[in-house]
């Protein structure tokens, strides 16, 4: 009983505390350090989603190799959802330099910012889950986009040629690019081949089957 008064109590005190602090900016300042202190004690800690924070939306930027393209009708459905229903998932980001890029969720991040021009009760916020400190780096953020996208089936093979070939430029070999995108090595030559670029084949065993042109 006591620890239950305990929380109780520190439970009236946090809305007491964040109700003194208006309904501007900094309430949403001192949530989200409360989250952060409440993740860092997490037994989930390790999982992104434990930790949804609210930013501007100018602070986060779109990333420039998302292979995933939207069809008109599916971008009218998410608008709908996003009006509806709300923010059900975060925008996902690797936090870098001050600025939150986009890793999955650009869609949801550009109809957030329509959302802010129509005068939404959002006020110009968006949703985002930080990448594991790992993760971050130009790389593995284009990996770590590429399996949000082909875990939903959603990639269009010349985009997916192109970011072959600038890991492989990176240093990343077919064996990590083919581990960390979800492919297999045949698709990663296959790719490579797309992309036009000989330099990729450098060291590769051709068999018979192979045709160069």
């Amino acid at each position: 009983m006591g620890d239950t008064v305990k929380h109780e109590e520190m439970a009236e005190y946090l809305r007491r505390y964040v109700g003194s602090c208006g309904e501007g900016e900094e309430k949403i300042r001192v949530l989200n350090h409360l989250r952060q202190v409440l993740h860092e004690l997490s037994p989930f800690k390790q999982e992104p989603v434990d930790c949804v924070l609210w930013v501007r939306a100018e602070e986060v930027e779109a990333n420039d190799y998302n292979p995933n393209v939207m069809a008109p009708s599916e971008r009218k459905l998410l608008q709908r959802s996003l009006d509806e229903d709300g923010f059900t998932q975060p925008v996902v980001v690797s936090e870098e330099a001050g600025k939150y890029v986009v890793v999955d969720g650009y869609h949801r991040q550009w109809l957030g910012r329509e959302r802010e021009s129509k005068g939404k009760e959002i006020k110009g916020w968006l949703p985002v889950a930080c990448i594991r400190a790992e993760r971050k780096g130009h790389a593995s953020r284009i990996a770590a986009t590429i399996r949000h996208n082909r875990a939903r089936g959603k990639h269009q093979i010349t985009p997916m040629s192109d970011i072959v070939r600038d890991l492989s430029r990176q240093g990343w070999t077919d064996d990590r690019i083919g581990l960390e995108l979800g492919m297999e090595r045949d698709e990663v030559l296959r790719l490579k081949q797309i992309s036009g670029l000989t330099e990729l084949f450098e060291g590769e065993m051709f068999s018979p089957a192979w045709t160069v042109r």
